[in-house]
């Protein structure tokens, strides 16, 4: 009970300060990796849906719960990708919540022959809300839980526009990226005065190795490494993880944390979890499930993070050989 308490009064705090708050982070972003940058939209051979679902800390009452839809197709004619995405982050039982729907636009260069360039733009609109009925207040646990603060607070949603933009490299074998969300800064304060949504850089890339075997196979063998560098505000992230690929199976690693290169606080151990994943792909489906193992301080006190993903490519027979010859994103599909 005492530790239900604290997380609901920390909550509260969190909700009602001029805190800079982060963007919620997913372990399977290759699932829909328009999310970490826009210039993927439009990267798969026509029509590509992919859905994401994670339970942050089940084990804290009310923790995160984070879902992602995302949808882009390739507008090969014209050298283009549209992408459309809707995310809904959830925290302290729904009290906090934060849905966005976002729209963005990728043009491609090709430098040279299976060689290319992918600058993109985003525009989204957010809102931001809060349930002030559903947080403990100080005054409440002092009259035993009775009706207190919340009923004398305005301001229980904002609404705010947000753009971004992203930039991709990629050949047959390795890709490199960079994006910037938040460009404008939006205002997200409930409490009409000024909380900036501070922006936030990501470089993220990887390579693709083949690997040899005795007999031809259809569907060939592959290691995939790949990172995920991230900084928002004073607080940065980095993610390292590699892929063994034997369709229709997928296995992973990942480990978060960035122990000696903090930027707010050099030297200090941030170790923060170890994710394992699997996937399977059937025909155009694929499914990935991911388990976070926490290593941080934290321990086994928030439960790690489960996550779900599904995705599904929509492909004409025809199309898909005349993408496949032209080109091939080589990033990870979890």
């Amino acid at each position: 009970m005492k530790n239900r308490v604290t997380t609901l009064v920390l909550l509260c705090w969190a909700s009602l300060s001029q805190v800079l708050a982060q963007d919620a982070q997913l372990t399977q972003f290759y699932a829909t990796p328009t999310y970490i940058n826009p210039a993927f939209a439009g990267t798969g051979l026509q029509t590509r849906f992919g859905l994401v679902m994670r339970d942050q800390w089940p084990a804290i009452p009310g923790a995160f719960v984070t879902a992602n839809f995302a949808m882009d197709h390739n507008l090969s004619d014209v050298n283009s990708g549209l992408g459309l995405m809707v995310h809904h982050d959830r925290a302290g039982s729904g009290a906090l919540r934060y849905t966005s729907i976002t729209g963005q636009y990728a043009y491609e260069i090709e430098l040279k022959r299976k060689v290319f360039l992918r600058p993109a733009l985003q525009f989204g609109w957010v809102n931001h809300a809060v349930d002030y009925s559903r947080l403990v207040f100080g005054d409440q646990l002092a009259r035993g839980g009775t009706v207190g603060t919340y009923e004398n607070m305005d301001g229980t949603s904002v609404g705010y526009a947000d753009m971004g933009g992203g930039l991709l490299f990629f050949t047959p074998k390795l890709w490199l990226g960079t994006a910037i969300h938040h460009l404008n800064r939006p205002n997200q304060s409930l409490l009409l005065n000024e909380a900036r949504l501070p922006m936030k850089f990501s470089m993220h890339g990887g390579y693709r190795m083949s690997v040899r075997t005795p007999v031809v196979r259809k569907e060939p063998q592959s290691f995939v490494f790949a990172f995920n560098y991230k900084a928002q505000d004073k607080y940065d992230q980095f993610d390292l993880g590699a892929y063994f690929e034997m369709e229709p199976f997928f296995a992973g690693l990942w480990y978060r944390g960035l122990p000696i290169f903090k930027r707010y606080a050099p030297g200090y151990a941030n170790n923060d979890a170890i994710a394992v994943l699997v996937g399977t792909i059937i025909e155009d489906l694929r499914i990935g499930y991911s388990y976070d193992i926490t290593v941080s301080r934290l321990a086994t006190a928030g439960g790690g993070a489960h996550e779900i993903t599904i995705g599904y490519e929509l492909v004409q027979r025809h199309k898909k050989r005349a993408a496949t010859k032209r080109r091939i994103v080589p990033c990870a599909k979890f």
